[in-house]
């Protein structure tokens, strides 16, 4: 797949503005093992190839297990996510499809229950990044590292 275009280069100081949203999102109190899962699951709604490959090998890097990567798309169906987290990827998902969703009342009432207030801005913030993410890899096409054999 050939890239479309070079976003960074093309409008250096809104991703520069996309970048620093990154850096304060690690930096807001949400746990990085919760940031990784919310941008694997909106990847994996989006079909965005370029940001799964990122965030797996981020969550790994962070102490993911495979097991829980594995299976994220059926979280419901698992018992391998906390309450905090399952609420988070509630919220996720419901943000992610918000024509198909309009952010129901049971997802928030969700989230209330496991965030506080500036939490809950926070991740609503994580969730709308890693959309628009999603929107630059797959819209302008970026690149997915492919990894050398071992």
């Amino acid at each position: 797949m050939r890239q479309r275009l070079n976003a960074a280069k093309s409008a250096p100081a809104g991703y520069k503005l996309m970048l620093d949203m990154e850096a304060y999102l690690h930096q807001c109190g949400l746990e990085e093992s919760l940031i990784e899962l919310v941008k694997m699951r909106a990847s994996q709604i989006n079909g965005c190839a370029f940001c799964l490959d990122m965030h797996s090998r981020d969550a790994r890097k962070n102490g993911e297990t495979e097991q829980r990567l594995y299976v994220l798309s059926a979280w419901r169906e698992t018992d391998l996510f906390s309450d905090r987290e399952r609420a988070a990827l509630e919220w996720t998902e419901a943000l992610t499809l918000v024509s198909q969703t309009h952010a129901p009342d049971a997802a928030y009432a969700a989230a209330t229950a496991q965030f506080n207030d500036a939490e809950l801005a926070n991740l609503t913030l994580l969730i709308g990044t890693i959309n628009t993410w999603n929107r630059i890899a797959i819209g302008f096409r970026m690149p997915l590292p492919i990894a050398k054999a071992a």
